[in-house]
């Protein structure tokens, strides 16, 4: 498949949300509207459905998560020292974790599975689904106990975890996983209607996506967010080829879910993790910004590479 034909679509719908709110045919309360039906109901849907009827033989696979979180973990660290002994060249643990979560945080909801979808057809999305499930729990923990350390709160486990439990991305995939496993079949009226839910789930993702984007600000001082965009979308993805193809010797086709998901921009979670802890909010902003622009060329040529 010809690669503009799989990213002009995407690139469409991101622009059509995008202009919709810079034109202000949409305010930011219905951007606000439309972003809670996408992720408390439709992208739930989906996911549920789909990780409730995937080849779970073909989902888990320790090799792919070390070759996906190896690399991650490194990246993580990276940013840290970066952000330590080359931006802010002073001790402030809450600045250098969330720098660190800056440059290693993909937005796969968003835009990995769409991109999966165009590129490698909907049952290669079963990997990404293992992926996911640990993506947000692991970075959002590792970033509030380093920070922790600088700070005069303690990080409480307990409030950590309810938040993560009820987090709609990973309790639609754990109940899709319980039915997998239980061998649970939804009556039929039910499946048709998760599906009517699901399916306006990735157009509304990449809709809301560019919307959002309207509302973020590049700041003056925009450096630091273009480190940690160039760390995410070039640098990961790099580690996670590496390590995924002469490491542990990938299977081809998981090897491109995994770098095509580390190819993915920042996160726009992690620009709220910021907000929360206080550090880097003008960074995180700029970094989900440039890093979604920058994401065109990235995919442009990690999809040369691997197809």
């Amino acid at each position: 498949m010809h690669i503009f034909s799989i990213i002009f679509p995407l690139i469409f719908i991101v622009a059509l949300g995008f202009s919709c709110c810079k034109l202000k045919f949409f305010e930011q309360q219905h951007i606000a509207g439309l972003s809670k039906f996408t992720f408390y109901i439709s992208l739930p849907a989906f996911l549920f459905l789909n990780m409730s009827q995937i080849d779970l033989q073909q989902s888990i696979s320790l090799s792919a998560f070390l070759s996906f979180y190896i690399p991650v973990l490194s990246v993580f660290a990276l940013g840290i020292l970066v952000d330590r002994f080359y931006l802010a060249k002073q001790k402030n643990y809450q600045q250098h974790s969330v720098f660190g979560l800056a440059s290693s945080y993909s937005n796969m909801v968003l835009v990995g599975i769409p991109i999966i979808i165009a590129s490698l057809g909907k049952e290669m999305i079963a990997i990404a689904f293992m992926i996911i499930t640990f993506h947000s729990t692991l970075l959002f923990a590792l970033t509030y106990l380093i920070g922790a350390k600088g700070s005069e709160h303690a990080f409480s486990w307990s409030s950590f975890a309810k938040s993560m439990v009820l987090n709609p991305i990973v309790l639609s995939i754990g109940c899709g996983l319980i039915l997998n496993v239980s061998g649970i079949v939804l009556f039929d009226n039910l499946a048709k209607s998760l599906e009517l839910l699901a399916t306006p789930a990735i157009a509304c993702a990449l809709f809301v996506l560019g919307a959002n984007l309207a509302f973020y600000k590049i700041a003056a001082n925009w450096q630091p967010a273009l480190i940690a965009s160039l760390m995410k979308i070039f640098l990961l993805p790099a580690g996670v080829f590496l390590i995924g193809a002469y490491a542990f010797e990938l299977d081809r086709e998981i090897l491109n879910v995994l770098v095509l998901l580390s190819a993915s921009p920042v996160g726009v979670n992690a620009y709220l993790i910021a907000s929360q802890i206080g550090q880097h909010q003008v960074t995180l902003a700029g970094a989900v910004v440039l890093s979604t622009v920058l994401s065109v060329i990235s995919f442009s040529f990690w999809l040369s590479v691997l197809l």
